[in-house]
């Protein structure tokens, strides 16, 4: 039976319940097939760790007690997916805020105010209305998902959560209970401290954690500092 901390490989298709939309898979061609952005997306078997809500909320508490092998599905309240609609987040925009941006603010159109999504409603009077919402807020969702297997590779297992939780690509080894951790820029040493606790507890088998910095980075960098002083 699958824990709390177990890292899984999955394959997914989420879909809203009234409409029947699918909006989020693993699955190349079903993106295909249903128009989803496929730019810059990996798609194919997603390797997770349980409980550290690196997929849907709903979907990370479900697969907690399920058997590797098998398919399952799962529907989802909103409380579990994207939230409850509030209207904390319509919010009144001045519409000049748009045109100085070259923007025609029209109902339906997305924007992007101050590192926020919305979707404009209505214009009037001077005054751009924004549903800042999550699309799919108060949306009952439902997920068919598949356990392909339970993953015992440490590496692996770094590796997915680097990538998934803190969105770090990097290069990485491990041996004799110790991990090294090689990155192109150099982290702050509460960043390292807080991935470091944060690994060795869901990878107990880690017991040792060093940072390096990629040496072709470090000649990149001293490259452009010597440029820079020419």
């Amino acid at each position: 039976m699958i824990k709390k901390n177990d890292f899984v490989e999955i394959e997914y298709t989420g879909k809203t319940v009234d409409e029947g939309i699918i909006f989020d898979t693993t699955n190349a061609e079903t993106a295909k097939e249903n128009g989803l952005n496929q730019q810059n997306t990996k798609f194919g078997p997603k390797i997770v760790c349980v409980g550290e809500n690196q997929v849907i909320p709903g979907l990370d508490k479900d697969i907690e007690g399920k058997e590797p092998e098998k398919e399952y599905s799962v529907q989802i309240p909103p409380e579990e997916g994207f939230g409850k609609k509030s209207a904390k987040n319509i919010q009144l925009v001045p519409t000049k805020q748009f045109h100085k941006q070259n923007i025609n603010p029209v109902p339906g159109l997305q924007v992007n105010i101050d590192n926020q999504v919305g979707i404009v409603k209505t214009v009037t009077g001077g005054r751009t209305m924004v549903d800042f919402n999550h699309p799919l807020a108060s949306k009952e969702l439902v997920y068919d998902y598949k356990i392909n297997k339970i993953i015992t590779d440490t590496k692996q297992k770094v590796d997915s959560y680097l990538m998934n939780s803190i969105g770090l690509p990097a290069q990485t080894s491990f041996g004799e209970e110790k991990l090294t951790i090689t990155m192109k820029f150099e982290l702050p040493e509460e960043a390292q401290k807080k991935i470091e606790e944060k690994l060795k507890e869901v990878i107990p088998e880690i017991k040792e954690i060093n940072f390096s910095l990629d040496s072709n980075a470090n000649k990149n960098t001293q490259s452009k500092q010597k440029e820079a002083q020419e």
